[in-house]
Protein backbone atom coordinates (compact mmCIF):
# COMPACT_ATOMS: atom_id res chain seq x y z
CA UNK A 1 0.00 0.00 0.00
CA UNK A 2 1.01 3.54 -1.11
CA UNK A 3 2.98 5.11 1.83
CA UNK A 4 1.37 8.91 1.31
CA UNK A 5 -2.07 6.98 1.40
CA UNK A 6 -0.99 5.61 5.26
CA UNK A 7 0.62 8.60 6.16
CA UNK A 8 -2.50 10.76 4.71
CA UNK A 9 -5.09 8.29 6.69
CA UNK A 10 -3.42 8.37 9.92
CA UNK A 11 -2.87 12.55 10.02
CA UNK A 12 -6.66 12.90 9.14
CA UNK A 13 -7.60 10.09 11.73
CA UNK A 14 -5.28 12.12 14.49
CA UNK A 15 -7.05 15.02 13.09
CA UNK A 16 -10.60 13.53 13.46
CA UNK A 17 -9.76 12.28 17.07
CA UNK A 18 -8.82 16.48 17.91
CA UNK A 19 -12.26 17.56 16.52
CA UNK A 20 -14.22 15.10 18.40
CA UNK A 21 -12.20 16.08 21.61
CA UNK A 22 -13.11 19.20 20.99
CA UNK A 23 -16.58 17.89 22.42
CA UNK A 24 -14.66 18.01 25.79
CA UNK A 25 -13.69 21.45 25.29
CA UNK A 26 -17.35 22.61 24.52
CA UNK A 27 -18.42 20.99 27.40
CA UNK A 28 -16.16 22.29 30.30
CA UNK A 29 -16.55 25.92 28.22
CA UNK A 30 -20.59 25.80 28.37
CA UNK A 31 -20.77 24.18 31.87
CA UNK A 32 -18.48 26.40 33.38
CA UNK A 33 -20.33 29.60 31.55
CA UNK A 34 -23.61 28.71 32.90
CA UNK A 35 -24.97 27.98 36.05
CA UNK A 36 -23.79 25.44 38.72
CA UNK A 37 -27.57 23.62 38.74
CA UNK A 38 -27.12 22.91 34.98
CA UNK A 39 -23.70 21.75 34.62
CA UNK A 40 -24.49 17.81 34.87
CA UNK A 41 -27.14 18.58 32.00
CA UNK A 42 -25.11 20.12 29.50
CA UNK A 43 -22.28 17.71 30.01
CA UNK A 44 -24.48 15.17 29.86
CA UNK A 45 -26.75 16.18 26.36
CA UNK A 46 -23.59 16.83 24.65
CA UNK A 47 -22.46 13.27 24.59
CA UNK A 48 -26.07 11.70 23.41
CA UNK A 49 -26.40 14.59 20.92
CA UNK A 50 -23.15 13.83 19.50
CA UNK A 51 -23.96 10.23 19.64
CA UNK A 52 -27.52 11.09 17.94
CA UNK A 53 -25.49 13.02 15.32
CA UNK A 54 -23.00 10.40 14.35
CA UNK A 55 -25.92 8.03 13.76
CA UNK A 56 -27.66 10.21 11.34
CA UNK A 57 -24.50 11.42 9.94
CA UNK A 58 -23.95 7.45 9.12
CA UNK A 59 -27.88 7.08 8.06
CA UNK A 60 -28.45 9.89 5.25
CA UNK A 61 -25.51 12.83 6.16
CA UNK A 62 -22.30 12.02 4.56
CA UNK A 63 -24.90 11.16 1.84
CA UNK A 64 -26.40 14.34 1.71
CA UNK A 65 -22.97 16.10 1.21
CA UNK A 66 -20.98 13.93 -0.96
CA UNK A 67 -23.56 11.82 -2.59
CA UNK A 68 -23.80 11.96 -6.18
CA UNK A 69 -27.08 13.85 -6.51
CA UNK A 70 -27.11 17.70 -8.29
CA UNK A 71 -26.03 21.35 -6.94
CA UNK A 72 -28.48 21.67 -4.03
CA UNK A 73 -28.14 17.97 -2.84
CA UNK A 74 -26.21 14.57 -2.74
CA UNK A 75 -28.98 11.49 -3.00
CA UNK A 76 -26.61 8.55 -2.83
CA UNK A 77 -24.17 7.05 -0.38
CA UNK A 78 -26.55 6.76 2.11
CA UNK A 79 -25.64 4.06 5.25
CA UNK A 80 -22.41 4.31 4.86
CA UNK A 81 -20.87 1.13 4.96
CA UNK A 82 -17.05 1.31 4.63
CA UNK A 83 -16.38 1.35 1.09
CA UNK A 84 -13.28 3.20 -0.38
CA UNK A 85 -13.21 5.53 -2.92
CA UNK A 86 -10.18 5.30 -5.52
CA UNK A 87 -8.08 8.22 -5.77
CA UNK A 88 -9.22 10.08 -2.52
CA UNK A 89 -5.98 9.72 -1.09
CA UNK A 90 -6.72 8.63 2.47
CA UNK A 91 -9.16 6.03 3.62
CA UNK A 92 -12.93 6.84 3.13
CA UNK A 93 -13.45 5.88 6.32
CA UNK A 94 -11.32 7.66 7.89
CA UNK A 95 -12.37 10.68 6.18
CA UNK A 96 -16.02 9.99 6.70
CA UNK A 97 -15.35 9.74 10.78
CA UNK A 98 -13.33 13.43 10.01
CA UNK A 99 -16.64 14.85 8.25
CA UNK A 100 -18.58 13.01 10.62
CA UNK A 101 -17.07 15.17 14.05
CA UNK A 102 -17.37 18.58 11.79
CA UNK A 103 -21.43 17.51 12.08
CA UNK A 104 -21.12 16.87 15.48
CA UNK A 105 -19.47 20.45 16.22
CA UNK A 106 -22.53 22.08 14.21
CA UNK A 107 -24.73 20.71 16.56
CA UNK A 108 -23.39 21.26 19.58
CA UNK A 109 -22.60 25.54 18.52
CA UNK A 110 -26.60 25.36 17.76
CA UNK A 111 -27.28 24.06 21.24
CA UNK A 112 -25.49 27.47 22.52
CA UNK A 113 -28.58 29.08 21.86
CA UNK A 114 -31.22 26.47 24.08
CA UNK A 115 -28.86 26.28 27.23
CA UNK A 116 -30.39 26.70 30.86
CA UNK A 117 -34.08 26.20 29.50
CA UNK A 118 -34.75 23.27 26.83
CA UNK A 119 -36.48 20.80 27.60
CA UNK A 120 -34.36 17.53 26.88
CA UNK A 121 -36.79 16.21 24.25
CA UNK A 122 -36.34 19.40 22.49
CA UNK A 123 -32.70 18.69 22.52
CA UNK A 124 -33.13 14.98 20.97
CA UNK A 125 -35.88 15.72 18.07
CA UNK A 126 -33.58 18.74 16.89
CA UNK A 127 -30.25 16.96 16.75
CA UNK A 128 -32.04 14.45 14.35
CA UNK A 129 -33.54 17.13 12.27
CA UNK A 130 -30.45 19.43 12.55
CA UNK A 131 -28.13 17.19 11.94
CA UNK A 132 -30.67 15.87 8.47
CA UNK A 133 -31.79 18.60 7.11
CA UNK A 134 -29.58 21.36 7.56
CA UNK A 135 -26.14 21.14 8.16
CA UNK A 136 -25.90 18.39 5.19
CA UNK A 137 -27.39 21.07 2.89
CA UNK A 138 -25.19 23.93 3.57
CA UNK A 139 -22.06 21.76 3.53
CA UNK A 140 -23.00 20.13 0.15
CA UNK A 141 -23.21 23.27 -1.53
CA UNK A 142 -19.86 24.33 -0.09
CA UNK A 143 -18.18 21.11 0.29
CA UNK A 144 -19.81 18.81 -1.82
CA UNK A 145 -19.80 20.02 -5.25
CA UNK A 146 -22.97 22.19 -5.13
CA UNK A 147 -24.15 25.62 -6.22
CA UNK A 148 -21.67 27.54 -4.04
CA UNK A 149 -18.55 25.62 -4.58
CA UNK A 150 -19.11 25.69 -8.62
CA UNK A 151 -18.84 30.20 -7.70
CA UNK A 152 -15.96 29.28 -6.16
CA UNK A 153 -16.71 30.02 -2.37
CA UNK A 154 -13.92 30.07 0.12
CA UNK A 155 -14.30 28.05 3.34
CA UNK A 156 -11.48 26.09 3.89
CA UNK A 157 -12.43 24.08 7.41
CA UNK A 158 -16.27 25.52 8.21
CA UNK A 159 -16.40 29.29 9.10
CA UNK A 160 -19.02 29.08 7.24
CA UNK A 161 -20.38 25.30 6.72
CA UNK A 162 -19.97 24.42 10.52
CA UNK A 163 -19.60 27.98 12.87
CA UNK A 164 -22.74 30.30 11.01
CA UNK A 165 -25.01 27.49 10.29
CA UNK A 166 -24.72 26.27 13.93
CA UNK A 167 -24.96 29.73 15.31
CA UNK A 168 -28.24 30.62 13.02
CA UNK A 169 -29.55 27.67 14.48
CA UNK A 170 -28.77 29.25 17.59
CA UNK A 171 -30.63 32.02 16.87
CA UNK A 172 -33.59 30.78 15.83
CA UNK A 173 -33.76 28.60 19.21
CA UNK A 174 -32.81 31.71 21.43
CA UNK A 175 -35.41 34.24 19.77
CA UNK A 176 -38.15 31.29 20.26
CA UNK A 177 -37.27 30.42 23.96
CA UNK A 178 -37.25 34.16 25.43
CA UNK A 179 -34.33 34.70 27.72
CA UNK A 180 -33.76 33.05 30.95
CA UNK A 181 -35.46 33.81 33.99
CA UNK A 182 -34.24 37.05 35.65
CA UNK A 183 -31.83 37.94 32.65
CA UNK A 184 -33.79 41.01 32.24
CA UNK A 185 -35.36 43.67 34.54
CA UNK A 186 -39.21 45.07 33.52
CA UNK A 187 -37.26 48.56 32.28
CA UNK A 188 -35.12 46.49 30.31
CA UNK A 189 -32.12 46.52 31.99
CA UNK A 190 -30.06 43.00 31.60
CA UNK A 191 -28.71 41.58 34.97
CA UNK A 192 -25.56 39.16 34.78
CA UNK A 193 -26.22 35.33 34.87
CA UNK A 194 -22.97 34.70 35.61
CA UNK A 195 -21.13 31.49 34.71
CA UNK A 196 -20.08 29.29 37.96
CA UNK A 197 -16.57 28.18 37.29
CA UNK A 198 -14.65 30.07 35.08
CA UNK A 199 -11.28 27.42 35.49
CA UNK A 200 -13.79 25.31 33.79
CA UNK A 201 -14.49 27.85 30.71
CA UNK A 202 -10.68 29.03 30.60
CA UNK A 203 -9.64 25.18 30.37
CA UNK A 204 -12.14 24.85 27.65
CA UNK A 205 -10.94 27.12 25.13
CA UNK A 206 -7.55 26.02 25.48
CA UNK A 207 -9.04 22.30 24.84
CA UNK A 208 -11.02 23.93 21.52
CA UNK A 209 -7.89 25.83 20.76
CA UNK A 210 -5.62 22.35 20.68
CA UNK A 211 -8.41 20.39 18.69
CA UNK A 212 -9.00 23.38 16.16
CA UNK A 213 -5.01 22.16 14.81
CA UNK A 214 -7.01 18.87 13.65
CA UNK A 215 -10.12 21.41 12.70
CA UNK A 216 -8.02 23.49 10.69
CA UNK A 217 -4.57 21.72 9.50
CA UNK A 218 -6.80 18.44 9.50
CA UNK A 219 -8.59 20.09 6.76
CA UNK A 220 -5.75 20.11 4.44
CA UNK A 221 -5.99 16.14 4.73
CA UNK A 222 -3.00 15.21 3.19
CA UNK A 223 0.92 15.34 4.58
CA UNK A 224 2.88 15.07 1.17
CA UNK A 225 3.51 19.28 1.10
CA UNK A 226 3.27 19.60 4.84
CA UNK A 227 1.11 22.67 3.97
CA UNK A 228 -0.85 21.59 7.30
CA UNK A 229 2.03 23.30 9.57
CA UNK A 230 0.79 26.55 7.56
CA UNK A 231 -2.52 26.38 8.08
CA UNK A 232 -1.51 25.50 11.87
CA UNK A 233 0.46 28.76 12.02
CA UNK A 234 -2.25 30.89 11.10
CA UNK A 235 -4.73 29.23 13.09
CA UNK A 236 -2.63 30.16 16.31
CA UNK A 237 -2.16 33.45 15.40
CA UNK A 238 -5.27 34.72 14.25
CA UNK A 239 -6.32 32.84 18.22
CA UNK A 240 -4.02 34.43 20.16
CA UNK A 241 -4.61 38.23 18.53
CA UNK A 242 -8.35 37.43 19.32
CA UNK A 243 -7.61 37.02 22.39
CA UNK A 244 -5.43 39.87 23.09
CA UNK A 245 -7.77 42.43 21.24
CA UNK A 246 -10.41 41.52 23.03
CA UNK A 247 -8.97 41.86 26.64
CA UNK A 248 -7.51 45.14 25.64
CA UNK A 249 -10.58 46.49 24.30
CA UNK A 250 -12.82 45.61 27.29
CA UNK A 251 -10.22 46.91 29.31
CA UNK A 252 -10.67 50.43 27.98
CA UNK A 253 -14.64 50.71 27.67
CA UNK A 254 -15.16 48.83 31.06
CA UNK A 255 -11.56 50.49 32.69
CA UNK A 256 -11.19 46.10 33.75
CA UNK A 257 -9.85 43.42 31.81
CA UNK A 258 -12.69 40.79 31.37
CA UNK A 259 -11.63 37.37 31.54
CA UNK A 260 -15.02 35.71 29.67
CA UNK A 261 -14.52 38.18 26.98
CA UNK A 262 -10.90 37.52 26.53
CA UNK A 263 -11.71 34.14 26.18
CA UNK A 264 -14.82 34.85 23.90
CA UNK A 265 -11.95 36.60 21.96
CA UNK A 266 -9.65 33.67 21.21
CA UNK A 267 -12.18 31.52 20.33
CA UNK A 268 -13.34 34.35 17.74
CA UNK A 269 -10.04 34.41 16.01
CA UNK A 270 -10.15 30.68 15.54
CA UNK A 271 -13.32 30.43 13.93
CA UNK A 272 -12.74 33.66 12.11
CA UNK A 273 -9.52 32.21 10.59
CA UNK A 274 -10.89 28.55 10.18
CA UNK A 275 -12.32 29.90 6.28
CA UNK A 276 -9.32 31.97 5.25
CA UNK A 277 -6.48 29.54 6.82
CA UNK A 278 -4.98 28.46 3.92
CA UNK A 279 -5.59 31.18 1.98
CA UNK A 280 -4.04 34.20 3.55
CA UNK A 281 -0.52 34.98 5.15
CA UNK A 282 0.56 35.05 8.85
CA UNK A 283 0.25 38.59 9.03
CA UNK A 284 -3.37 38.58 7.64
CA UNK A 285 -4.54 35.78 10.05
CA UNK A 286 -2.62 38.37 12.57
CA UNK A 287 -5.12 41.08 11.38
CA UNK A 288 -8.19 38.72 11.07
CA UNK A 289 -7.51 37.73 15.10
CA UNK A 290 -7.50 41.36 15.81
CA UNK A 291 -10.55 43.11 14.38
CA UNK A 292 -12.36 39.42 15.68
CA UNK A 293 -11.38 40.14 18.90
CA UNK A 294 -12.87 43.30 18.44
CA UNK A 295 -16.09 42.57 17.06
CA UNK A 296 -17.34 39.82 19.58
CA UNK A 297 -16.61 42.21 22.54
CA UNK A 298 -19.25 44.75 20.76
CA UNK A 299 -21.54 42.12 19.29
CA UNK A 300 -22.05 40.42 22.72
CA UNK A 301 -23.03 43.87 23.83
CA UNK A 302 -25.45 44.23 20.68
CA UNK A 303 -27.22 40.91 21.34
CA UNK A 304 -27.97 41.69 24.90
CA UNK A 305 -29.23 45.07 24.22
CA UNK A 306 -31.04 43.19 21.97
CA UNK A 307 -32.72 41.36 24.67
CA UNK A 308 -31.18 38.16 22.91
CA UNK A 309 -30.21 35.90 25.45
CA UNK A 310 -27.07 34.06 24.51
CA UNK A 311 -25.56 32.23 27.64
CA UNK A 312 -22.89 30.73 25.48
CA UNK A 313 -22.23 33.90 22.70
CA UNK A 314 -22.75 31.08 20.17
CA UNK A 315 -23.88 34.09 18.23
CA UNK A 316 -20.95 36.70 19.06
CA UNK A 317 -18.28 34.05 19.07
CA UNK A 318 -19.47 31.44 15.79
CA UNK A 319 -21.86 33.62 14.11
CA UNK A 320 -20.28 37.51 13.55
CA UNK A 321 -16.71 36.16 13.99
CA UNK A 322 -18.02 33.27 11.42
CA UNK A 323 -19.18 36.01 9.07
CA UNK A 324 -15.95 38.20 9.41
CA UNK A 325 -13.82 35.18 8.94
CA UNK A 326 -16.18 34.30 5.58
CA UNK A 327 -15.20 37.69 4.54
CA UNK A 328 -11.95 37.72 5.24
CA UNK A 329 -10.74 35.28 2.59
CA UNK A 330 -12.29 38.01 -0.05
CA UNK A 331 -9.71 40.88 1.39
CA UNK A 332 -6.75 39.13 2.12
CA UNK A 333 -6.88 35.73 -0.10
CA UNK A 334 -3.22 36.37 -1.78
CA UNK A 335 -3.12 35.27 -5.32
CA UNK A 336 -0.83 31.85 -5.03
CA UNK A 337 -2.56 30.66 -2.24
CA UNK A 338 -6.20 31.36 -4.02
CA UNK A 339 -4.61 29.04 -6.89
CA UNK A 340 -3.49 26.69 -4.85
CA UNK A 341 -6.90 26.30 -2.85
CA UNK A 342 -9.73 27.30 -5.29
CA UNK A 343 -11.37 30.45 -5.63
CA UNK A 344 -9.85 33.81 -6.58
CA UNK A 345 -7.72 36.67 -5.00
CA UNK A 346 -8.94 38.70 -2.42
CA UNK A 347 -9.83 42.83 -2.64
CA UNK A 348 -6.22 43.74 -1.28
CA UNK A 349 -4.11 41.47 -3.61
CA UNK A 350 -5.58 42.77 -6.97
CA UNK A 351 -8.64 40.31 -7.07
CA UNK A 352 -10.85 43.11 -7.14
CA UNK A 353 -14.60 42.31 -5.56
CA UNK A 354 -15.33 39.50 -7.36
CA UNK A 355 -14.01 37.20 -4.65
CA UNK A 356 -15.90 39.22 -1.87
CA UNK A 357 -19.19 39.10 -3.50
CA UNK A 358 -19.45 35.30 -3.60
CA UNK A 359 -18.28 35.33 -0.19
CA UNK A 360 -21.22 37.21 0.49
CA UNK A 361 -23.99 35.22 -1.29
CA UNK A 362 -22.00 32.24 0.53
CA UNK A 363 -23.15 34.17 4.06
CA UNK A 364 -26.47 35.64 2.75
CA UNK A 365 -27.50 32.21 1.32
CA UNK A 366 -26.14 29.66 3.74
CA UNK A 367 -26.52 31.39 6.86
CA UNK A 368 -30.15 32.36 5.81
CA UNK A 369 -30.97 28.98 5.02
CA UNK A 370 -29.92 27.13 8.25
CA UNK A 371 -31.32 30.37 9.97
CA UNK A 372 -35.08 29.83 8.25
CA UNK A 373 -35.56 26.23 7.92
CA UNK A 374 -34.10 25.90 11.99
CA UNK A 375 -36.52 28.82 13.03
CA UNK A 376 -39.34 26.54 11.31
CA UNK A 377 -38.26 22.95 12.66
CA UNK A 378 -38.65 24.75 15.92
CA UNK A 379 -42.02 26.44 15.71
CA UNK A 380 -43.36 23.26 14.35
CA UNK A 381 -41.69 21.44 17.47
CA UNK A 382 -43.33 24.26 19.30
CA UNK A 383 -46.63 23.45 18.56
CA UNK A 384 -46.53 19.45 18.72
CA UNK A 385 -44.19 19.26 21.59
CA UNK A 386 -46.36 21.20 23.45
CA UNK A 387 -43.40 24.15 24.18
CA UNK A 388 -39.74 24.43 23.91
CA UNK A 389 -39.05 25.44 27.44
CA UNK A 390 -39.02 23.66 30.58
CA UNK A 391 -41.37 25.49 33.40
CA UNK A 392 -40.56 28.24 35.62
CA UNK A 393 -40.45 25.74 38.48
CA UNK A 394 -38.16 23.11 36.37
CA UNK A 395 -35.60 26.55 35.65
CA UNK A 396 -35.61 27.44 38.89
CA UNK A 397 -34.28 24.34 40.25
CA UNK A 398 -32.33 23.39 37.88
CA UNK A 399 -32.05 20.95 34.75
CA UNK A 400 -30.19 18.26 36.47
CA UNK A 401 -32.65 17.76 39.18
CA UNK A 402 -35.57 18.75 36.97
CA UNK A 403 -34.48 16.98 33.38
CA UNK A 404 -31.78 13.96 35.33
CA UNK A 405 -33.14 13.60 38.45
CA UNK A 406 -29.72 14.44 39.94
CA UNK A 407 -27.02 17.02 40.68
CA UNK A 408 -23.85 17.53 38.94
CA UNK A 409 -22.61 18.49 42.25
CA UNK A 410 -24.00 16.29 44.38
CA UNK A 411 -22.11 16.81 47.79
CA UNK A 412 -22.31 20.48 47.51
CA UNK A 413 -25.97 21.00 46.92
CA UNK A 414 -26.14 17.95 50.44
CA UNK A 415 -23.83 20.87 52.19
CA UNK A 416 -26.05 23.17 51.12
CA UNK A 417 -29.26 21.86 52.54
CA UNK A 418 -27.55 21.00 55.51
CA UNK A 419 -26.51 24.39 56.30
CA UNK A 420 -29.78 25.79 56.11
CA UNK A 421 -30.96 22.33 58.05
CA UNK A 422 -32.94 20.98 55.38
Amino acid sequence: MDTIFLMNSLWVMVAAILVIFMQGGFILLEAGSTRMKNAGHIAGKTIFTFGIASLVFWAIGYGFIFGEGNLFIGLSDFFYSGYEIEGLGLSTSVFFLFQLAFAGIALTIAFGGFAERAKLSVYLVFAVLFSALVYPIVAHWIWGDGWLADLGKQDFAGSTVVHLTGAMAALAATLLLKPRLGKYNKDGTPNELAGHNQVYTALGVLVLWIGWFGFNAGSTVAVDDAFFGFVALNTNLAAGAGAISALIISWLVLGKSDVPTMLNGALAGLVAITASCAFVTPGASVIIGIIAGILVYYSMKFFEKKKIDDPIFALSVHGVAGVWGTLSTGFFATPELAELNGGMAGLFYGGGFQQLGVQVIGIMTAGGYAFVVSLMILSIMKVVMNGLRVTEEEEIVGLDLSEHGGYGYPEQVQQAHEAKGV
